[in-house]
């Protein structure tokens, strides 16, 4: 089974540049508190790297 990864928006995008706003959208992520669960794979993990002081990220047990 694949791995999963949650990733909540714990950052307002106010003031931030366009490109960050493109990718937490590309991630599923509307609104600040939003959360979305996304496969482990390594696309996912550059975009979440390049927001990451936006985001907080945590692996899903199952």
């Amino acid at each position: 089974m694949k791995e999963k990864i949650k990733i909540q928006l714990i950052k307002s995008l106010i003031g931030v540049p366009e490109k960050h706003k493109r990718i937490v959208k590309s991630l599923g992520l509307r609104k600040r508190n939003s959360t979305v669960i996304q496969a482990d794979s390594p696309e996912i993990r550059g975009s979440v790297f390049k927001v990451s002081h936006l985001l907080k990220v945590e692996r899903v047990k199952k």
